[in-house]
């Protein structure tokens, strides 16, 4: 029998400083009510300065390995989703995280999927437990967005902020990651990037560039097309759903993808109002945040859904198959 992987804990980490609204009237050109009306975001997480992407993702996943029941040593593979690695190609986030760990001898690698990382990690660690080769996989979104953000451009220092989410998966037939589905079109990566600087500038800091309106435009179908998809190709009617969970971009585009696939409220998870688009951090924070709320139960069918710069996109379809939060 084929072996089925099963995500079996979900764990994040939330930076203490808050950086809302207010206080970014005091450094743009810029107020609350545009903000809030634009993005639906109030506040975003931003991480100290002698804080790095790797210290982020790492108290996540002591916290996700803690909640699956294992110990440390039991984890064969690290794969760490960023577009913030604490270095520019190498060594990567996931050797930093391993050794802090104290972990060696494991696979470690990072992946470049910008917002739709976490869901190219659930594709990765799906293939490493179903083809025999893990055992247990520790998968990680881990963003410092600030490290790559320009606060003076008011276009889009206000939608992004800094966090990390972690989950262990690992073999389970009785709750598994049932599809998942990712893709990508490089035609558009000019909307939404962070340039490498030139050699004559290489000093200049590195920034992110977006042009929203194009992206706004794309992002909407894609996903709307993709979740739907994703639920007709799996024969699961939408009100099998018992949590939507879509990347935390902005509230118009959710509400957008939302209302496409008839999802109540009471089942779509926001989290863009308090926590900003934190990339690929983005998702398991939002999950961490319905698990600890006692929303997001074991045997859940939970739908996943983002789109980020590349473009690439993905959703996917699972059994949630960790312990429930008050029998930690």
């Amino acid at each position: 029998m084929k072996n089925k992987a099963s995500i079996k804990s979900i764990a994040a980490y939330i930076p203490e400083n808050i950086l809302d609204n207010k206080e970014l009237e005091k450094m743009i050109d810029t107020d609350d009510e545009w903000i809030s009306k634009r993005t639906g975001i109030k506040e975003r997480r931003i991480a100290k300065n002698d804080e790095k992407t790797s210290d982020l993702g790492t108290k996540a996943a002591i916290l996700a390995i803690e909640r699956a029941g294992i110990q440390k040593d039991e984890i064969d593979a690290i794969v760490v989703a960023t577009l913030s690695p604490d270095y520019f190609t190498m060594p990567s986030t996931a050797c930093k995280i391993a050794a802090n760990l104290g972990l060696k001898n494991i696979t470690a690698f990072d992946i470049s999927a910008a917002c739709s990382g976490f869901i190219y990690l659930l594709e990765v660690a799906k293939s490493f437990i179903e083809s025999g080769l893990k055992k247990n996989v520790l998968i990680i979104g881990a963003e410092k967005t600030s490290s790559v953000m320009d606060y003076t451009d008011r276009s889009i220092c206000i939608l992004f902020g800094d966090g990390a989410g972690a989950c262990v998966v690992s073999k389970d037939d009785k709750y598994p990651i049932i599809d998942v589905h990712t893709a990508s079109d490089g035609v558009y990566s000019d909307l939404l990037m962070i340039q490498r600087a030139e050699k004559s500038s290489i000093s200049k800091p590195l920034a992110m560039k977006m042009k929203g309106n194009e992206v706004f435009k794309v992002a909407v179908q894609t996903l709307q097309n993709d979740a739907v998809n994703m639920l007709k190709n799996n024969n699961i009617d939408k009100s099998e759903i018992d949590l939507f969970i879509p990347h935390q971009a902005n509230l118009r585009i959710i509400k957008a993808v939302q209302d496409k696939l008839e999802i109540p409220d009471e089942k779509c998870i926001l989290t863009v109002q308090k926590f900003g688009n934190t990339s690929a951090a983005s998702i398991p924070m939002a999950m961490n945040e319905a698990y600890e709320k006692g929303l997001l139960k074991q045997g859940h069918t939970i739908l996943l859904d983002a789109f980020g710069g590349g473009f690439v996109w993905g959703s996917a379809l699972l059994k949630f198959g960790g312990k429930n939060y008050e029998d930690l």
